[in-house]
């Protein structure tokens, strides 16, 4: 069963535009209330291996560790709500909770809400 601060593999295919792609790592990120109500739909935050270190404000880097290969930065811009039959192996690792706070308040600056 999925859990938030998780990363599992996802099927973001088809995209439109400039809409992240390809099957890749994501971050759970809907509340656990939620994946235990066992809605059809789960929020992820897409995860890239493009590490940008001038985009830290609004995305977070993840070190390789684990099942997760590569270090990779947390697409905090680009959300999204999956069918959770697009939501493939996993989990390939866990955020810490300093991770996982880092992704909320990049979030939170995102969303305009800080």
């Amino acid at each position: 069963m999925i859990r938030r601060g998780e990363i599992w593999t996802a099927n973001l295919n088809p995209s439109r535009g400039r809409e992240i792609s390809k099957i890749r790592p994501v971050l759970i990120l809907q509340a656990e209330e939620l994946i235990d109500a066992d809605t059809p739909m789960v929020v992820v935050l897409p995860l890239t291996t493009h590490v940008y270190p001038e985009f830290r404000l609004w995305r977070v880097t993840v070190p390789a560790r684990d099942r997760l290969k590569d270090a990779c930065q947390v697409v905090v811009d680009q959300p999204r709500a999956l069918d959770r039959t697009r939501i493939g192996d996993g989990p390939l690792t866990v955020l810490a909770p300093a991770e996982l706070a880092a992704v909320e308040r990049s979030l939170r600056v995102v969303l305009g809400m800080y």
